[in-house]
């Protein structure tokens, strides 16, 4: 392992240790629990009337803790996330805008920077 792919590690393993939540992962009916890091990504995206800036709530999370059913598996556009704070309930579909794909991951593999859209509040 090079030093560039130890730093990602080392980066990867901050953020599921030190600023992250837990959240519940789904597609279907199988579900994981699991630490992610809140973000958010600006996409520009072109409409009718022009360009147009939409935020994406985005979570953090170690690639290798995406396991649904006992198989890794990478996010596919409507996934859900489910996570708690302060009492309430928000629920994410994995998407984004436009032709974008729902996620991105690190040149390593180590963090997956999963793109969602707030569907639900309780």
């Amino acid at each position: 392992m090079g030093l560039m792919e130890q730093g990602a590690a080392w980066l990867a393993s901050q953020h599921a240790g030190n600023d992250s939540r837990a959240v519940t992962y789904s597609r279907g009916t199988a579900s994981v629990s699991l630490l992610a890091c809140p973000g958010r990504t600006t996409f520009e995206v072109d409409t009718a009337f022009g360009n147009e800036n939409v935020q994406s709530r985005d979570f953090l999370i170690l690639a290798s803790s995406l396991v649904l059913s006992g198989v890794t598996v990478l996010p596919e556009s409507g996934d859900k996330i489910v996570e708690v704070d302060q009492g309430v309930t928000y629920t994410y579909e994995v998407s984004a805008p436009g032709k974008q794909p729902p996620y991105s991951i690190d040149t390593y593999r180590q963090e997956l920077r999963i793109h969602t859209k707030q569907t639900a509040r309780a």
